[in-house]
């Protein structure tokens, strides 16, 4: 096979691997706590400041890396083979995008967690049933043409925007973040045991794990930056996502990246 015919038999997002699901946990709890900075340590502070909703800021934020990500899943769709950078990018504009969005369902529109959870569940089963219809599977082995492209991200900011109100949700009752973290970190775990040691649907493993590692980055980037007297370490927003930030390029870099192989 020569290396046009090994370029054409990839599609254009990661292969799954450990150093995958690494990248993947990091990228949500950046995507919470970057979310936060802009929403509530900027916006919202600023919206307050000039006699308006500090949940405005919300909106305004989701405004900001909903544009960010537009373009960022445009350009992803329009390369030609798979680039590491743009494809974390493209996440990572996913999960604060979602952040953002998550807490103006929940906050500003009053349907609190339990009806933003339900929502975007359904949002989530939707996009996930339509993609089904359309290209007959939604296993990331078919995402190489741009349909499959579209429905590919589309699921995946749903899915970032659940995991925000979900995580939320858990946290926000008796268990507090590091209860809500062990919750979902064992939930991933029995996901992880049921890969290993059943001959359960990967199409379906794949996509619980890819809903689940988002509420517990919620919850841990949550646990980072929320004040003492709720549970939190309050550290500096701005500086818990630089911290973030960076442990995901070294990742990036450090870490073999290549395309999954098509279906």
């Amino acid at each position: 096979m020569n290396t046009s015919d090994a370029e054409t038999a990839m599609t254009k997002v990661p292969a799954v691997t450990l150093g995958f699901w690494i990248t993947k946990i990091l990228a949500t709890t950046f995507g919470e706590t970057m979310g936060d900075t802009v929403s509530m340590s900027w916006l919202g502070e600023t919206t307050a400041s000039a006699g308006q909703s500090g949940l405005n800021g919300y909106l305004v934020g989701t405004a900001i890396f909903g544009g960010l990500l537009a373009l960022l899943v445009w350009l992803q769709v329009r390369a030609a083979k798979f680039h590491p950078y743009l494809y974390w990018a493209t996440i990572i504009a996913s999960t604060t995008a979602g952040t953002t969005l998550a807490d103006f369902a929940t906050r500003s529109l009053g349907i609190g967690y339990p009806g933003g959870s339900m929502l975007l569940l359904a949002l989530v089963l939707a996009s996930l049933a339509t993609w089904h219809r359309a290209l007959g599977t939604i296993s990331v082995q078919s995402v190489h043409e741009p349909k499959a492209e579209l429905y590919y991200w589309l699921t995946i900011t749903f899915s970032q925007t659940l995991g925000t109100a979900l995580g939320d949700w858990v946290a926000d009752g008796p268990l507090g973040y590091l209860g809500a973290a062990e919750i979902f970190g064992g939930a991933l775990a029995l996901l992880a045991f049921a890969y290993f040691l059943t001959r359960a649907n990967r199409v379906a493993l794949f996509w619980a794990a890819f809903i689940l590692t988002r509420p517990l980055g919620a919850v841990v980037g949550d646990f980072l930056d929320k004040p003492v007297t709720h549970g939190g370490l309050e550290l500096s927003r701005l500086a818990a996502s630089l911290v973030l930030g960076g442990a995901i390029l070294a990742l990036v870099w450090l870490v073999p990246q290549r395309a999954q192989a098509r279906q």
